[in-house]
């Protein structure tokens, strides 16, 4: 029997609303002269980087005989299929047809998708045209703030992106990481939630084990620290559709650590999603000590996400196996998120017969 609050949307069910920007790509991954087949809910999209260096998104389907874009060749600013050479430009009108005369007119395009580069990801609306110039754009200030060394995150999981909100949100679950980070006892400060958004603030303490040197180096406390009374707190916020957390160490003005995220559904029945982030870490007061810790970092914070796509996966496993939601959710604050994301979302449609 399925635990949903009365005329409640079942979650696992819901789509993420499509008029967003969302990351597809890191921009390393798009290499210039060539294309990049990616998927938004199962819709395929190319992307191209012209020889100007410009990134463009077009449908990933030739308007002509469907084959895939992504198997053509970059000509310059443009796109050619690789079937028969048709030629798209970037806003996906088809401008050159080898085998057609030049009395008659252009046949039918593609549809192109508004594109931008920024973080070092590619950023595609996959929603409305008309509504993406009004759409507010992600924003990372610490992402360029040279105060902060980032790390790029790029991870495909198979579970509902809603899982990876809940995972974030709920501290709680910091039992699973206990071999990485001990024994950690999560206290809530204080939620707050609007028809968007939901927000959580932590502070922790241990109750076994000591900090290990990557736990203690990714929250900024070994060499970050400032002077001065109080507790370490951590906000994380689901700022529909995407992320965010921030660690500030008791007594600083900055965070230690910056996460923006972004959970982008792969597959039509949204399935599967791919985690794009941005981790900014504070850098140490002393130069280039940051460099090297760096490696340990990564393989702590590897270490963390493994054990978090792990345990998502097996949600979704549950999910699928029982044919509906069977969760019995006790705490506020996951209850708060799943009515934010429910009712911001759109009806994943059912698939074909």
């Amino acid at each position: 029997m399925e635990q949903r609050r009365p005329n409640q949307p079942d979650l696992r069910r819901t789509g993420l609303h499509p008029d967003f920007w969302q990351p597809v790509a890191l921009s390393k991954a798009v290499k210039k002269g060539k294309t990049l087949g990616v998927t938004f809910a199962g819709d395929p999209i190319v992307l191209a980087r012209t020889e100007s260096g410009t990134v463009f998104a077009l449908e990933d389907r030739c308007a002509h005989r469907q084959v895939p874009l992504r198997l053509g060749t970059v000509c310059g600013e443009r796109l050619q299929c690789g079937y028969h050479g048709w030629t798209f430009d970037q806003s996906g009108r088809c401008v050159s047809v080898p085998s057609l005369g030049k009395d008659r007119g252009a046949p039918k395009g593609v549809r192109a998708y508004p594109c931008r580069e920024a973080y070092g990801l590619v950023f595609v609306f996959p929603g409305d045209p008309a509504r993406a110039a009004q759409a507010a754009f992600p924003s990372v200030p610490a992402q360029a703030d040279p105060a902060y060394k980032t790390r790029t995150l790029s991870r495909r999981i198979r579970c509902h992106y809603s899982f990876m909100h809940e995972n974030l949100m709920d501290m709680n679950h910091q039992f699973l990481h206990r071999t990485l980070m001990g024994g950690i006892r999560p206290v809530l400060l204080g939620r707050e939630r609007g028809p968007d958004w939901v927000q959580a603030v932590y502070t922790f303490s241990r109750t076994s084990g000591r900090q290990s040197l990557g736990e203690l180096f990714m929250v900024g406390e070994t060499l970050t620290k400032a002077a001065g009374g109080g507790d370490d707190v951590m906000v994380i916020r689901t700022q529909y559709p995407y992320q965010t957390l921030t660690f500030k160490n008791a007594g600083s003005d900055k965070p230690a650590l910056d996460l923006w995220l972004a959970y982008v559904p792969v597959d039509a029945e949204q399935r599967v999603n791919h985690s794009y982030g941005l981790m900014m870490i504070r850098k140490p007061p002393v130069p280039g000590l940051i460099h090297l810790f760096w490696p340990f970092i990564c393989w702590f914070t590897d270490g963390i996400f493994a054990q978090d796509q792990a345990i998502v996966e097996e949600e979704q496993k549950a999910h699928d196996a029982q044919g509906g939601d069977w969760n019995q959710e006790v705490f506020p604050v996951i209850n708060d998120l799943r009515e934010v994301l429910a009712k911001n979302g759109v009806p994943i449609a059912a698939p074909p017969p």
